[in-house]
């Protein structure tokens, strides 16, 4: 069954970006280690960190605190690691990052079907978040979103973004009508408080394994599954 040929119900489907819809070779993490070096004073090896399913402002934390940093000290900087991070990845981005297999696909086939609402749910920041797309021109796909510019708490962020989805579209999404599509464990655990719709897909760096462990309501290997998933979205 595809969107484009049933009557379905009104969906909004909320994306993840890395891991989900991009890659970008690592030019956000150079940026932001570059950002901690600048802000910080901080120079140890950022490899030893996952990022995946994080907010950025989680991440800072996670870093800065484990280096002794106070939270109330990292959190004082954020509005200057922001400035530096941004600069370098609007540095970085253009030639690193890179639409994940099928993802082109999904998003043209979900838009035709004109009963999915398509908006952002991403740890990123919202200028960080603007650039990656931007750089592979993504960006129109997703008028709005929530990010982690609006709380470092993922699980806030579903609440904000369903608030926004009524205000642009003028349909109040509830329960599993709300679909969040991501690549980590982080993803489905911040749609059960909200009884959404939870897809998994293994094209991050989260192995199949552990994402089946977190029982998503469906779990795919690739975007490139395109009618499963369409077929998921659809209930």
């Amino acid at each position: 069954m595809s969107l484009t040929s049933s009557v379905l119900p009104r969906r909004l489907i909320l994306f993840d970006i890395d891991g989900t819809l991009v890659t970008d070779d690592g030019a956000a993490r150079k940026a932001f280690a570059a950002g901690l070096a600048d802000v910080y004073d901080f120079h140890g090896d950022v490899r030893r960190y996952d990022f995946s399913g994080r907010t950025d402002p989680q991440i800072a934390r996670m870093i800065l605190t484990d280096a002794g940093w106070s939270e109330g000290d990292v959190d004082s900087r954020l509005p200057s690691l922001w400035s530096h991070y941004l600069g370098g990845l609007a540095r970085n981005a253009p030639g690193s990052v890179r639409a994940l297999p099928g993802v082109v696909a999904l998003l043209d086939a979900l838009l035709a079907g004109e009963r999915s609402t398509l908006a952002l749910l991403t740890g990123n920041i919202e200028p960080g978040a603007r650039l990656k797309l931007g750089a592979i021109g993504l960006n129109d796909f997703f008028p709005f979103g929530a990010f982690g510019s609006d709380s470092p708490r993922r699980e806030d962020l579903p609440p904000i973004a369903v608030e926004r989805a009524a205000a642009a579209s003028g349909h109040a999404f509830r329960g599993a009508d709300v679909v969040i599509i991501g690549d980590s464990i982080y993803d489905v655990r911040c749609g059960v408080p909200h009884g959404a719709t939870t897809i998994a897909i293994a094209s991050g760096k989260t192995s199949a394994e552990r994402l089946r462990s977190e029982n998503p309501d469906y779990f795919f290997e690739s975007a490139e599954e395109l009618e499963g998933i369409l077929n998921a979205i659809a209930g």
